[in-house]
């Protein structure tokens, strides 16, 4: 097991499966792919991508990134990092769109460059394949609301002309 000094150490405390952690691993080096080139805090990409799913420990729902968001703050993780876990939910949700859902009614819609990095990776990994944004584009298309596609269309040019 990682030390605590490692991001990946915080999934295995808090129990996620190993499928999970060998996705969180591929969006991690996707996600600092991404991060390498731009003018973003790398560490702070490279944390989040690796425990944006670290509340499939406890739920696969969709309330995993805010259960998440609250895991890394008992750990006494910074609050970027709960705040790219609590947002990186396809191309994130508004408040109102969380409360429709069930959730807390938090603002989820990614804010920051390192936030929009980690929720793109993640939109381009499938398990442990890195699929086109076509792919993930179509895939939406046929479970999500058009405005949700949408969204992940133009966090997907924002990330990449960051």
């Amino acid at each position: 097991m990682p030390s605590s000094e490692d991001p990946f150490f915080f999934l295995y405390r808090a129990g996620c499966p190993d499928n999970v952690i060998a996705h969180c691993r591929v969006v991690h080096d996707l996600a600092c792919r991404y991060a390498a080139l731009r003018p973003v805090d790398r560490e702070l990409v490279s944390w989040g991508a690796a425990l944006h799913d670290i509340g499939r420990s406890q739920t696969h729902a969709l309330a995993h990134g805010q259960i998440g968001a609250d895991i890394c703050r008992e750990y006494g993780l910074s609050e970027a990092v709960a705040r790219i876990v609590e947002c990186h939910i396809g191309a994130g949700l508004t408040a109102e769109e969380c409360r429709a859902e069930g959730l807390k009614p938090v603002d989820c819609i990614p804010q920051t460059p390192e936030e929009k990095i980690v929720a793109h990776a993640d939109n381009r990994v499938r398990g442990t394949r890195i699929i086109s944004l076509e792919e993930r584009l179509e895939m939406a298309s046929a479970t999500l609301p058009e405005i949700i596609v949408r969204r992940i269309a133009a966090l997907a040019a924002d990330v990449e002309r960051l």
